[in-house]
This record gives C-alpha cells, structure tokens and sequence, in this order.
C-alpha cells in the first residue's frame, strides 16, 4: 500500500495494530478522522490518554474502574458470599447485561493456555484462592468459555479450592461449547447463570 504522506502512513500503521483491524480498514478509519473537526480527533485522543493514564484495577476483583472499589463490589445491595470467575472485563458487562446475576465477580484476566506461554502465575488465580480461605465465600461459579483454555483453567482452579468446603458451580451449557461468553446473548447467557450446575457434573466433558 503506498502512501502520499509518512504522517498517513504512521497513522494506518498504528490504527492497524488494534484487534481485528487491517491495512484498509485502518486507513478508512483514519481518513474519517481527518475529515471530522480537528476538536473531534483531539476530543478521541484525549479520552484515550485519560484512560490509559487513569484506569484502575479493582482492588477487590480486578475489574477495570475508576476508583479502587469498582461500583458492583462497593454495591451494599450484591451478595458478596457468591463469586463469579470470569476471564475478562468484557465478560462482567455481559452477565451484568442479563440482570440475572446479583452476586459479585473475580477477574483473572485471562485463561491459561501453556501454548502461549500463560499460566496461573500470570493471571488473578492466587486472590481467588485467598478470598475462599478467608471463609467468607459460599460459592464459587464457573463462567469461562466453553472452550479447552476455559475447562483447563475452571478444573486447575477447582483443584485449589475443592477442600474449602465453597461449593462450585458451572454455567448451564446453554453456551456452545467453543464459544466466547461475551458472544452469547443475553437471554441465553442470563438462562446460563440461573440455571447453573455442580461444577463436578461438568468434569465429565474434560
């Protein structure tokens, strides 16, 4: 792809890097900008500077907030003896979408899968862990993706805590198995979570 000019191309070049983006669909979206008021683009850069610079980690479940409690865990009204493991931010808006859910969540920030180098060192397993031998977690639900990556990581998880006495459950496979929980919709994901199963009748299918 030739470029007229080195600030175009810099620009496609790193607007090419975001998930799911190529060559021309980045340079469509850059062309855009360059036809919007130059207080648009400043209006975009500014939000994703604030963002980048700004963002916190829930201190509690490792969601993305804007303060140290993120808004569900700092909630009087959800019920903090229930936990829902989750792989990502993405995945707390969905089920928060169905309305179906009133407990809390734990981010681990991903799923392990030794092919590409991640294990549970790399992700928010050890917290988990602490929350249920603190003793005040009834129970723990399952809410990875029906994939091999989400079943090694649910089973790794439940091996740590299967003595604590928290019971463990799964989501109703209502999801298909290979697919991505923020993916589903709502009423069938919402239908996951009510109609959640004992985690051990789910070790069968690993």
């Amino acid at each position: 792809m030739e470029f007229s000019s080195k600030l175009l191309e810099k620009a496609v070049s790193e607007m090419s890097q975001l998930p799911g983006i190529g060559k021309r669909t980045a340079l469509r979206l850059v062309l855009h900008l360059l036809k919007q008021p130059k207080e648009q683009t400043d209006f975009l850069t500014q939000a994703l500077t604030n963002m980048r610079n700004d963002i916190k980690f829930c201190k509690n479940c490792h969601n993305i907030s804007d303060i140290e409690v993120c808004e569900i865990c700092a909630n009087p009204s959800r019920n903090y003896k229930i936990i829902c493991v989750v792989e990502d931010v993405r995945d707390v808006m969905a089920i928060e979408n169905t309305g179906q859910f009133r407990g809390i969540y734990h981010v681990l920030g991903g799923k392990i899968s030794p092919i590409d180098g991640i294990g549970p060192s790399q992700l928010n397993v050890a917290s988990l862990v602490e929350k249920v031998k603190a003793g005040n977690v009834e129970e723990i639900i399952f809410a990875l993706s029906s994939t091999m990556e989400g079943d090694t990581t649910n089973f790794y998880i439940y091996k740590q805590i299967k003595d604590s006495g928290v019971t463990t459950s799964s989501i109703a496979r209502g999801i298909s198995v290979g697919d991505e929980l923020e993916y589903a919709d709502e009423v069938t994901l919402g239908r996951s979570i009510v109609n959640r199963i004992p985690f051990e009748n789910s070790l069968r299918n690993i």
